[in-house]
């Protein structure tokens, strides 16, 4: 089943087009990775997704629904969560307000308290941290924060941009969440994913399975390099 379906996106930052005709689909309980060089709109196809760029063009639709037009709080409340690059925390915040600010959305106490658990167990330095505020973590620390907050919302869909990936298997294979990753490390991402989409000047060059992705020497040194 699909969940996520983009057809012929369009973006641009003022005159400059970022994104040209994208056209993919993310499965039900999938880990996908969106792979391409620095410029290539992979980030931007990401902020698209989760409403913070608005299209010029194409159509976007979740679970069936249009998409295009939702602010970043209704597409948290439809189920999509977005961990932007940058680790983006409250770091005047400490580590539990960020992760309980993940939980915005939701009203089913005993539903986040199952959840909070179940990101400390994941980041188990998160848990020796929660009084302390994000600005004192190490920036691998506020990485794991991010995620974590994300993971908060309980999505159906996660999108994230560079995450450490190790972690985040565990979560899809036990709750069947999808995932829509960005990475620059193609071999990285390719062993983590089922599927992968190649991003080139903001058009999709290339897509497959990840294993597939993984054996052809041409797609990984033509669009990505040798060393991803």
């Amino acid at each position: 089943m699909t969940l996520l379906s983009l057809q012929g996106l369009q973006a641009s930052y003022g005159a400059v087009r970022a994104l040209h005709n994208v056209t993919f689909d993310v499965a039900q309980g999938a880990m996908v990775a969106l792979l391409g060089a620095n410029g290539a709109g992979k980030s931007t196809t990401l902020k698209v997704i989760s409403g913070m760029v608005r299209p010029t063009a194409g159509v976007i639709q979740y679970e069936g629904k249009p998409l295009r037009g939702r602010t970043p709080n209704q597409m948290v409340q439809m189920g999509v969560a977005h961990v932007p690059e940058g680790r983006k925390i409250f770091k005047d915040l400490a580590v539990f307000e960020n992760l309980r600010m993940g939980a915005y959305s939701r009203n089913d106490k005993e539903g986040i308290k199952q959840d909070l658990e179940m990101v400390l167990e994941l980041f188990p330095r998160l848990r020796e941290r929660t009084k302390q505020p994000g600005a004192n973590l190490s920036g691998g620390e506020q990485q794991m924060l991010a995620i974590g907050r994300g993971l908060m919302a309980r999505p159906k869909l996660l999108l994230l941009d560079e995450p450490s990936l190790a972690a985040l298997r565990k979560i899809n294979q036990e709750r069947g969440m999808a995932m829509l990753i960005v990475e620059q490390n193609v071999h990285i991402a390719l062993k983590n994913t089922m599927f992968g989409y190649v991003l080139q000047v903001g058009r999709v060059a290339v897509s497959g399975e990840s294993a597939d992705l993984r054996r052809n020497k041409e797609v990984v040194e033509s669009y990505m390099g040798a060393h991803g």
